[in-house]
């Protein structure tokens, strides 16, 4: 009994790694204080999450009135930002520390279906 009690704690514990590592993942670049790419598209209503990789020697803090979030990227390092689930869209972010540079849109569109696809 105690046995199986322990397994079914440790598979209920690992459960949610598991959904986060489901979620559909965008890389932006961070060099010379622009995001590479300037524009990522990502699916309607679904949570997904947004990985930062900060190559440049100084930090960079994203920030998003849209998406309503705030995140430093120290120099050199990688963070994540999730978001989500979300209407399809035009959500603007940019650097703090270099705004007029550091400027990038999340393009949320309706997933395209292979039906969606032929009746074009």
């Amino acid at each position: 009994m105690r046995r199986w009690l322990g397994w079914s704690l440790l598979v209920i514990s690992w459960l949610p790694f598991q959904a986060i590592a489901a979620l559909p993942e965008v890389t932006i670049d961070i060099r010379n204080n622009l995001f590479l790419p300037q524009t990522v598209r990502i699916p309607a209503n679904k949570k997904v999450r947004l990985t930062f990789i900060n190559h440049d020697p100084t930090p960079e803090e994203i920030d998003s009135f849209d998406l309503n979030r705030e995140k430093v990227i120290f120099a050199n390092s990688r963070g994540t930002i999730f978001v989500g689930p979300l209407p399809p869209g035009e959500y603007h972010f940019f650097g703090e520390f270099h705004p007029n540079s550091a400027v990038g849109v999340v393009l949320v569109t309706e997933e395209q279906t292979e039906e969606t696809a032929n009746a074009n």
